[in-house]
């Protein structure tokens, strides 16, 4: 996590609407240089979390401080805070660098060249300004959009679901701009994902939301090894659960069980090749099924052979009863 400091703070902050309740007592601080998500599934409240950040909506009930002032009440140009949307949201008549001008324009700047000349740069955008928002591709559409975002130089930057519209292949390359971004411009950006594996590989810091609460908070490394509860365990990854103990797949291994490792017989059911690894789906007995993560050039695994399957106690993750 980032040491500058808290740059954003959510207290007790509520969003309600008839018959429903999106955001339920939230609470967190965000610290300032920090890539911080917020991620949970789909009407967990975390949209809706970034909305009344950006002032796009305003809470029921409950405090935004951003630099420790209550920026509740204040609209969204009043707001050191800017927003790169899921869809980008490039005006389509526009050129490449009309867009990137147009916050700077909007709040009466002066001098744009410079400002505007550095962000380009920096994105990789040069070549490009005069292109309009059709004549780009997915990558180059969310360049220009945080190139846009970031020109104005906001205390913090809100991600609102950034690589949904990429394709997979371009999606893992962007997400290693993004965080490479982050690093060099040194901006707090604040991300809403429902894709684990984004959260997890960009974050500093992230929080996972559920049913409009926050279920927990901390380092990626942190919310994978504990998790708090049973939805954290299991949304942040597969979790094998045996009882109230849950072990991860690449935790279990196929062999017999060094001395002293718990272990469990099983028999294969099924073998599925990912590309990088194998998943074995094994039988415990007692209607108890597991997935064991093996590496691709290990030995051949049959259905219906029998095997032991086996994991380190650390490996192990037990959580207090009404956690589970």
């Amino acid at each position: 996590m980032a040491d500058g400091g808290t740059v954003l703070q959510l207290r007790e902050v509520s969003k309600t609407y008839p018959g429903h309740t999106a955001v339920d007592n939230l609470s967190l601080e965000v610290p300032r240089g920090a890539f911080f998500s917020l991620v949970g599934p789909s009407g967990c409240g975390k949209t809706t979390t970034l909305r009344m950040i950006a002032g796009f909506d305003l809470p029921t009930s409950g405090a935004v401080l951003l630099n420790g002032k209550d920026i509740a009440n204040l609209r969204p140009y009043e707001r050191n805070v800017t927003t790169v949307f899921q869809s980008y949201a490039l005006f389509p008549h526009l050129t490449a660098r009309q867009n990137v001008e147009f916050g700077l324009r909007r709040r009466g700047a002066r001098e744009l060249d410079g400002p505007v000349k550095k962000v380009i740069e920096l994105l990789q955008l040069a070549g490009k300004e005069s292109r309009k928002p059709a004549q780009l591709s997915g990558g180059e559409k969310q360049r220009v959009a945080l190139a846009r975002a970031l020109v104005v130089e906001p205390e913090i930057l809100l991600l609102d679901e950034p690589l949904s519209a990429l394709d997979p292949r371009l999606r893992l390359h962007v997400r290693e701009e993004l965080k490479s971004l982050q690093r060099r411009v040194g901006i707090t950006f604040l991300m809403v994902t429902h894709d684990q594996e984004e959260a997890l590989s960009l974050s500093d810091g992230l929080a996972v939301m559920h049913r409009g609460r926050m279920e927990q908070m901390g380092t990626p490394r942190e919310l994978y090894a504990n998790p708090a509860t049973r939805f954290v365990a299991s949304f942040l990854g597969l979790v094998n659960w045996m009882g109230g103990m849950g072990v991860r797949p690449e935790a279990m291994h196929l062999d017999n069980a060094p001395d002293g490792m718990p272990y469990r017989a099983a028999v294969i059911r099924s073998v599925t090749f990912l590309g990088n690894c194998i998943h074995v789906n094994v039988d415990l007995g007692d209607g108890v099924t597991a997935i064991c993560e093996a590496p691709r050039d290990d030995k051949s695994y049959t259905p219906g052979q029998q095997t032991t399957v086996w994991w380190r106690p650390a490996d192990e993750i037990r959580l207090p009863e009404d956690a589970l």
